[in-house]
C-alpha cells in the first residue's frame, strides 16, 4: 500500500479490507482507458449514501424544525463546497488519478473534481464496510461544518426568491447564456434578471450551481444599492 493511501485512510478514520475499491475511488475520467473504469459511477452511490446519512443525522440533531429548516440545512451539507471543504481537510486532492492534461490544467484545486472524488470515496467506503462505516465517517467529517451553522443556512437562490417576493418584486428569472469547457468537465454560465436591477452571470459545473452563482451575484448588488 502505498504512503499516500495509508494516509487518506488515516485521515478518513476507516481502513479498506479490499483498497482496490479506494484505488477505484481516486481515478477521475481522464485517467480512466474506459469511462467506466473511472470513479463516475462510485459518485452516483456516493451521492445517495451522503444524502441519507445527512438527512438522518439533521433530523437526529434538530427535533423541533420543521422540513423547511431541515432542507436549508441539508442542502448546506450535501453540496459541492462541503464535500470539497472534507476533501481538502483530509488531503484526498494528493491522492487523486489525474491524466497529465487534467493535472496541468490545476485538476487538484478544482472543486468540483475533488467534490467528485469525495463522493466516490464515500461509496467505497459503503461497499467495503457497508452503511455503518459510511455513517460513521460522514458523522466525523460533517457534523463540525453541521455545528458551525446556528440557524438554518439558505443557499443564495432561496435568500434571493425570498427577499424579492417579500417586496412584491416577483419571482427572478434565469436563463441559460452558454456552456463551454470539456464533456467531463462543462462550466455553464446563467444569467439572472430581476426588477430593476442591472442582470448578474455566473458560472458553475451545473446549471444548478450557475444559477446559485448569479444569484450571490445579485445579492452583492442589491446590497451595495442599499
Amino acid at each position: 500500500m502505498s504512503d499516500d493511501l495509508a494516509r487518506l485512510q488515516a485521515e478518513l478514520g476507516y481502513t479498506f479490507k479490499d483498497t482496490d475499491l479506494l484505488r477505484h475511488a481516486l481515478v477521475h475520467s481522464s485517467a480512466a482507458h474506459k469511462r467506466l473504469k473511472s470513479n463516475e459511477r462510485m459518485e452516483f452511490l456516493g451521492d445517495r449514501v451522503l444524502g441519507l446519512v445527512v438527512a438522518e443525522l439533521l433530523l437526529n440533531t434538530f427535533p423541533d424544525e420543521d422540513e423547511g429548516e431541515i432542507g436549508y440545512r441539508f442542502t448546506a451539507l450535501a453540496q459541492r463546497d462541503a464535500l470539497a471543504k472534507v476533501a481538502n481537510d483530509i488531503g484526498l486532492a494528493d491522492c487523486l488519478t489525474l491524466s497529465n492534461g487534467e493535472h496541468l490544467m490545476g485538476g487538484r484545486e478544482n472543486p468540483g473534481v475533488v467534490a467528485d472524488a469525495m463522493e466516490a470515496v464515500i461509496a467505497a467506503i459503503y461497499e467495503d464496510g457497508g452503511l455503518e462505516a459510511a455513517r460513521t465517517m460522514i458523522h466525523t467529517h460533517w457534523t463540525p461544518i453541521m455545528r458551525e451553522n446556528l440557524r438554518p443556512p439558505k443557499d443564495p437562490k432561496t435568500t434571493l426568491q425570498e427577499w424579492a417576493q417579500g417586496r412584491g418584486l416577483g419571482l427572478p428569472q434565469y436563463k441559460i447564456l452558454g456552456r463551454h469547457g470539456p464533456d467531463h468537465q462543462p462550466i455553464f454560465s446563467v444569467e439572472v434578471t430581476l426588477s430593476t436591477f442591472p442582470p448578474a452571470t455566473g458560472e458553475g459545473s451545473n446549471k444548478r450551481a450557475a444559477e446559485q452563482a448569479a444569484a450571490e451575484i445579485m445579492l452583492a448588488t442589491i446590497d451595495e444599492a442599499k
